[in-house]
């Protein structure tokens, strides 16, 4: 269960306010919208979607879960972001263009953000100010249709597992952070992600990562539905205990990428399923010229592991990612 408290249970006080995140240079203000749900005293959990703004379901999760808030007693309050990130929502985008931001054109690489910084390290600051405050930190993100739901969380914090696991997800992933990272943690500016500063700050932090960008898939929705019920009665916030969902099978991702060593279509092998033990070895598929029918790489995984993410859209350019397969861990 969650953090101990004197809680008390009571029919939810909703509110929904809009704030200004940061100010464009002609004036105009971005603005999104928070929603509270305030109940009894007990513990607070913050949730928001949309950071990226191509990564739609994690808003639909947020709005039918506003649903079953308004008629369910709550011990504590639950503070809800719908659109993290108004500028790349409104362009169905997942980084803003360089003149809006040139130093952190992606949100998830800015926080805890500063006040008087970019565009994104203001708006990531104003939203710290409120999940600072909290005693968990959910950030839900959609993938592309052809990766399997999982839930992330920083490999070695505990709390943080918990919360993994209360959401409950076929699998969970461990990612290292910090010194314990490769050197591509550091190129990609992974310190500067939400679930990151949190953990850090000591707040327990998870990422769950729901299948399909751009469209409402109602799979993704009810698994995002079921784990954020989950992990709110976990948490004590809602009444009742979570109900098993996911076979909970813990690996670690760092990073575990195939990449295309050059550019043409990718034909996936089409025995391969997501979800499923491989070998290094394993052939995933074949990047071949278009015009010339040649062979430019026989993608093969590069270790044992969980193939979770597996490229469709065949058309690739070198450098791009084919698969993630990530290193199962001992004390699954």
């Amino acid at each position: 269960m969650g953090p101990e408290a004197d809680v008390r249970i009571m029919t939810p006080v909703h509110t929904a306010d809009r704030i200004v995140l940061a100010r464009l240079p002609s004036g105009i203000e971005i603005e999104t919208t928070i929603h509270r749900y305030r109940g009894g005293s007990g513990p607070t959990v913050y949730v928001q979607a949309a950071q990226h703004g191509r990564e739609i379901n994690g808003t639909e999760v947020l709005r039918c879960l506003h649903d079953r808030l308004l008629s369910t007693d709550l011990a504590g309050e639950i503070v809800a972001v719908p659109v993290a990130d108004p500028l790349t929502f409104d362009r169905v985008s997942y980084t803003t263009p360089e003149v809006i931001d040139s130093v952190n054109a992606n949100m998830n690489r800015a926080w805890p953000g500063r006040s008087d910084g970019t565009i994104h390290e203001r708006m990531a600051a104003t939203l710290w100010a409120e999940a600072c405050e909290a005693d968990a930190i959910i950030d839900l993100h959609t993938g592309s249709p052809e990766m399997l739901t999982h839930v992330v969380f920083m490999y070695g914090n505990e709390e943080s597992r918990a919360l993994a696991e209360a959401f409950g997800t076929d699998l969970l992933l461990a990612e290292r952070a910090g010194e314990e990272a490769n050197e591509e943690w550091d190129q990609r500016g992974f310190d500067g992600k939400l679930r990151v500063a949190a953990t850090r700050a000591g707040i327990p932090s998870i990422t769950p990562e729901l299948a399909h960008n751009k469209q409402i898939v109602e799979s993704a929705v009810e698994a995002g539905v079921e784990g954020m019920v989950n992990l709110l009665r976990d948490q004590g916030v809602v009444h009742g205990e979570p109900e098993p969902t996911g076979k909970r099978r813990l690996a670690r991702n760092h990073l575990g990428r195939v990449i295309a060593t050059d550019s043409g279509l990718f034909r996936a092998d089409p025995d391969l399923e997501l979800g499923e033990r491989i070998e290094a070895g394993t052939r995933l598929g074949v990047v071949y010229d278009p015009a010339s029918y040649e062979v430019l790489q026989e993608a093969v995984a590069d270790r044992d592991g969980i193939l979770y993410a597996l490229a469709k859209e065949a058309t690739v350019t070198g450098g791009e990612k084919l698969a993630n397969v990530a290193l199962p861990l001992e004390d699954d």
